[in-house]
């Protein structure tokens, strides 16, 4: 009975662990959100990112770049759901993205470092919102980065 009890406690953990990572599950009540978070879900419900990125190392122009965001949850201690639709040089999926986001005052950053998001690769980027903009740097893997930007569009 030990073995088993003790195969039942990791099996719990590890189903724990995948729900809180993957940000599947019930997102946190916006009443129990202080008072920026909850402008951050307002901000950002049926919104576009529109805007461009840049890839480090090339004399191009900036490349356009498209997110539309139904809403965004949290899901955890600095864990939000990004309900997005991504359309990307011929990608075009639509996901609920769980990202680690941390808050400089009333600045809301998304921090990855070596952060895996299924279906679309590993990333390490550092993107913050304020008003009607976003900008940041990213890295996909260890060869593509550079910057994006843009405006935040109902």
């Amino acid at each position: 009975m030990g073995l088993a009890a003790v195969v039942l406690a990791v099996l719990i953990f590890a189903v724990g662990w995948l729900v809180g990572r993957t940000g599947i599950g019930a997102a946190v009540p916006v009443a129990s959100l202080d008072a920026r978070e909850r402008a951050f879900v307002d901000r950002m419900r049926n919104v576009v990112l529109e805007g461009s990125f840049t890839m480090g190392g090339q004399q191009a122009p900036p490349k356009p770049d498209r997110y539309e965001i139904a809403g965004v949850e949290k899901v955890g201690d600095n864990l939000w759901r990004f309900n997005a639709r991504m359309v990307h040089e011929g990608m075009d999926v639509t996901l609920p993205i769980v990202v680690p986001m941390e808050w400089l005052g009333d600045t809301p950053v998304v921090m990855l470092t070596d952060y895996t998001i299924p279906s679309v690769g590993t990333f390490t980027a550092r993107v913050f919102f304020y008003g009607e903009r976003y900008a940041g740097t990213w890295q996909h893997g260890d060869g593509v980065g550079g910057h994006l930007f843009g405006r935040i569009e109902r």
